[in-house]
């Protein structure tokens, strides 16, 4: 084990951490009304500390342990047989669990911005455990558990299929079956504080350093450059999103900009680790445009109200960015050249990928959320989303004058 490489991702656990804790919960708790931000804040701190526990109690083994193709097995549940002198690689195997916990715990929070405004507390923590256990943990293992993605040769360095395009497809099956806020969607309310949503994304956006330049698991140049190209793409997706809306609608605005830079960063995580400076430039510049016109085609033209955007910014950021590893991951465009095949191939391996993670994601995700629906229910009543969900189902307001 090298103690430059053990530090190094002690630092990106805690920079992973920070993601959630509080920078999504900033990020979403600026974007809905007043009387809902308490309830977003609630919604990412349950769920951290619900899928850490999860994580440990079975989570980290079926990602990351046995031989299987498909899911991994239970022989490392409450971390049995890991100690201080076990390793993962060049790592302990304690710093490793770690690392990758803070990976499943922002996953399911990041859903947390389809269903805002509208949802049981009890309906959030159902959907985020049995989520957990049903859909992360198994494409985790195909990917990055040695299953069958990664024996085809996929590449998501740090979480196009497992965290973005995970999030996104669920984010879309939930909204659509809890439905859409009161008044969607010309009378929705606008985000009631564009400073906290800056302050959210800013955290976000150096904590991202920490998860996409952490998965290198190692302090060398891989995790340099993994940063160089996210802060790259972070940069030119912001400028291309604030362009874009000034133009077509004359103001640039602080909450386009911070989306701008989600968007930017969504999409260079699963090429963080095989293009170079080049294709960050080209990955931020087309995140800044097709997550931008995607937001206006989920809820204008597929009427899905999908609140803060996941799917737009994370789903399609994270389909966009695996797709476009293969050709800007080759030495020709720029990239490090670590693909053993063919572009051709290559992007038919991501796309296979792509296809494989969002079919069993929507069907999975459509079984866990019909099951609560039936059982606890989904929605508040509609006093209780009149009232907002911060003292109708919590008892406290976020701002008492």
């Amino acid at each position: 084990m090298v103690g430059a490489d053990t530090a190094w991702i002690l630092t990106s656990t805690a920079l992973v951490l920070l993601m959630t804790l509080p920078g999504l919960a900033l990020f979403y708790g600026g974007l809905v009304r007043s009387s809902n931000i308490l309830s977003v804040l609630v919604h990412c701190f349950s769920i951290a500390c619900l899928a850490s526990v999860v994580w440990l109690v079975c989570g980290y083994s079926l990602s990351f342990s046995g031989d299987g193709s498909y899911i991994g097995d239970l022989s490392k549940i409450f971390l049995k047989g890991v100690s201080t002198s076990t390793e993962a690689g060049n790592l302990p195997e304690d710093v490793f669990f770690m690392f990758q916990m803070t990976f499943a715990i922002i996953t399911p929070a990041l859903i947390v911005g389809a269903y805002v405004e509208r949802i049981k507390f009890s309906a959030v923590l159902w959907i985020s455990g049995l989520w957990l256990i049903a859909v992360y943990a198994p494409v985790t293992h195909w990917i990055w558990g040695e299953g069958w993605l990664a024996q085809m040769g996929i590449q998501d360095f740090a979480g196009g299929l497992v965290v973005h395009l995970n999030c996104g497809i669920a984010a879309l099956v939930i909204a659509k079956m809890l439905g859409a806020r009161k008044g969607f969607p010309d009378d929705v309310k606008p985000p009631h504080n564009p400073a906290l949503v800056f302050v959210g994304a800013t955290m976000l956006w150096v904590g991202w350093f920490g998860f996409n330049g952490g998965s290198a698991l190692a302090a060398d140049g891989a995790a340099g450059m993994a940063i160089t190209v996210t802060h790259i793409s972070a940069a030119v997706a912001t400028l291309t999103w604030m362009g874009i809306e000034w133009s077509s609608h004359g103001k640039p605005t602080l909450v386009g900009a911070a989306t701008g830079a989600i968007a930017g960063l969504a999409t260079i995580t699963p090429a963080s680790g095989f293009v170079g400076p080049t294709g960050a430039v080209i990955i931020g510049l087309l995140a800044g445009i097709i997550c931008y016109k995607m937001v206006g085609i989920i809820k204008n033209q597929w009427k899905i109200d999908d609140a803060l955007d996941v799917m737009a910014v994370h789903g399609v950021g994270g389909v966009l960015g695996i797709l476009l590893t293969a050709p800007l991951g080759a030495t020709q465009f720029g990239g490090l050249g670590l693909s053993e095949v063919s572009i051709g191939n290559q992007f038919i391996t991501q796309l296979i990928g792509v296809i494989a993670v969002g079919l069993w994601c929507l069907i999975v995700t459509w079984i866990i959320t019909l099951l609560v629906q039936k059982t606890v229910g989904l929605r508040v009543s509609d006093d209780e989303e009149t009232e907002g969900l911060d003292t109708s189902i919590h008892g406290e307001k976020g701002y008492n004058s």
